[in-house]
């Protein structure tokens, strides 16, 4: 008996950022690069970084929710953007990268308004969480050269984490393993 897979859409700034945390989770069988929440058909990396397609850069996720429940990637979301920042994510800013969370149903939805909210409550940030929780749209798989970047361009790939600011970020709110 095979188990029901599942997807989840994260925006969460530059992609190559968001792919690495959750593809060393159990249960995941794909992290895929893309773009999602604009307008324009099969868009292009020049095009959404154009600000013109209304599109986010985020991930799709493919996993198995009885190995790593949606409420775990929610939580692992949380945890690698900076949910107080509307006009971008560290020093990427622009409507493309805005983080959002893009639910595929009802009950997608309700986890992570229940998630939000108990991030705002905990204190953990001083300012409000402003990150959206939107309905799915299409997502298109960015380029072949945008995919698993951390793997392909290992050096480039840390020395973005640490020059954008993200991983110090990571470690003050979350800790050193984030």
């Amino acid at each position: 008996m095979t188990n029901q897979l599942d997807k989840a859409t994260f925006a969460g700034g530059c992609f190559w950022c968001m792919v690495k945390p959750f593809d060393e989770q159990p249960g995941i069988e794909s992290v895929i690069s893309g773009y999602t929440g604009g307008k324009t058909e099969n868009p292009t990396y020049k095009e959404v970084c154009s600000e013109t397609t209304g599109h986010y850069e985020a991930v799709q996720i493919t996993f198995d929710p009885t190995v790593y429940p949606y409420k775990d990637l929610v939580e692992l979301f949380w945890q690698q953007i900076d949910p107080t920042d509307a006009g971008g994510q560290f020093f990427d800013r622009g409507s493309s990268y805005q983080t959002s969370i893009f639910y595929h149903d009802e009950k997608q939805r309700e986890i992570a308004e229940a998630s939000k909210s108990k991030l705002q409550e905990s204190g953990i940030f001083s300012k409000p969480i402003t990150t959206p929780i939107l309905p799915a749209k299409t997502f298109y798989p960015a380029e072949t050269y945008h995919q698993h970047y951390y793997k392909k361009q290992p050096e480039h790939y840390e020395r973005y984490s640490v020059g954008s600011g993200r991983k110090a970020f990571q470690e003050h709110h979350w800790g050193e393993k984030k």
